[in-house]
């Protein structure tokens, strides 16, 4: 059997997951569980599973989980010691499904001790891709890109040690606001950014998805992955969400991954991976399906992505900017604080207003990103007409 560590088991990476790990009880030895809060779902999912480790990472929880857990023999712990050590567990797979900057001190515990890490964590790439990269050289890891447009150009991939690829495409759905005014766009609530035509995602993916700062944060990720710079790196608009990935060769040949909108495709192949998984995903119908279109993005309505683009190229500090600024607007407007596209905005004020250098190591990513959070939220505050004390909290 194959030992199986979860990081975010109760997100959507995280139940997919498990939902591909119940058809397949007797493949896979569940060793660690985590989740940031609820505890309650952590706890169900801990009984069906029966993990060596479950953590929750907020201590404020983990009297709610421990009560949940009481005359189960199963371990618990909690806070950041909690999540390295679970990364730390001696599974073979780890899936690194916990969503934000969280994410990047437990990947790297699994990283340090050679692990194949199943990668659905931007962060660790954006904020930290050359130092992150650099771990898992020195410490013989493997990375399998779990991203659906990741996995589907590392699939597209194999058989090419990358010499004769020419360019790398992914594709967008173009969220809920693809062909929206930018009026429309001004006005819109949390709740109406929320609905995703194509997937079933958490409320920071999702608002990610419908400024398309998410594309922008994958060309960076794309970037750290193949080894490509910017200009052989492309985003195509892609409604029906069939085409993930797309790698063009020098030859001329286009080799593209294609599969229905769900996450379990991807997430088989990294816990098969070399070998395909079965899985119950609903087949593709192209019959059905019938047409498949494309077109480039509007970087007028979406200025995130090229935004993200001019991050790539500069390099240094500004991707951990770009990541930690994001996270801030996007809770400030799902907290209706800023508009929708004031979301762009506050990115943008705070790279203008930053002049850090490349980070040195990993104590240097976390203090960028403190600063440019302190930024962003000051940069919310005079949208908001709230104090940045208030919104700290």
């Amino acid at each position: 059997m194959t030992g199986l560590t979860v990081l975010g088991a109760t997100g959507s990476i995280g139940q997919s997951t498990l939902s591909l790990v119940d058809e397949h009880p007797d493949r896979f030895r569940i060793r660690a569980l985590t989740a940031h809060s609820r505890p309650d779902e952590l706890a169900e999912l801990a009984l069906r599973h029966r993990p060596d480790l479950t953590v929750i990472g907020d201590d404020a929880h983990h009297a709610r989980l421990k009560e949940r857990l009481a005359g189960s023999g199963l371990a618990t712990a909690a806070g950041l010691d909690g999540l390295l050590a679970a990364a730390e567990l001696p599974a073979e797979r780890v899936v690194a499904g916990i969503v934000g900057i969280a994410g990047l001190a437990p990947t790297l515990a699994a990283v340090r001790r050679g692990a194949v890490v199943a990668l659905a964590n931007k962060e660790c790439l954006v904020a930290a891709g050359d130092l992150f990269r650099a771990a898992v050289a020195r410490h013989g890891a493997k990375l399998l890109p779990l991203d659906s447009e990741h996995n589907a150009l590392f699939q597209a991939m194999v058989g090419s040690d990358g010499a004769d690829v020419e360019k790398l495409t992914i594709t967008a759905s173009g969220g809920p606001f693809r062909t929206a005014p930018l009026a429309e766009m001004r006005a819109a609530s949390p709740e109406t950014a929320l609905r995703h035509p194509n997937w079933s995602m958490g409320a920071k993916i999702s608002i990610d998805s419908a400024t398309m700062i998410n594309k922008g944060l994958e060309l960076i990720e794309a970037h750290q992955l193949f080894g490509l710079p910017d200009d052989r790196l492309d985003v195509l608009v892609h409604p029906q969400s069939v085409v993930h990935g797309m790698v063009h060769y020098r030859d001329g040949s286009v080799i593209a991954q294609l599969g229905c909108s769900d996450m379990r495709v991807p997430i088989a192949y990294c816990l098969g991976h070399p070998a395909r998984l079965p899985s119950s995903v609903p087949r593709l119908d192209l019959a059905r399906l019938a047409t498949l279109t494309f077109q480039a993005p509007d970087h007028e309505r979406f200025p995130a992505l090229p935004l993200a683009r001019a991050c790539l190229r500069a390099g240094g500090a500004a991707p951990t900017i770009l990541n930690a600024a994001d996270e801030v607007a996007v809770a400030a407007f799902l907290d209706r604080r800023i508009g929708f596209l004031d979301i762009v905005a506050v990115i943008e004020e705070v790279l203008a207003g930053s002049d850090a250098g490349a980070p040195a190591d990993l104590d240097a990513v976390y203090a960028i990103d403190a600063e440019a959070r302190r930024a962003a939220l000051q940069a919310v505050a005079q949208r908001s007409h709230r104090p940045v004390s208030e919104l700290a909290s």
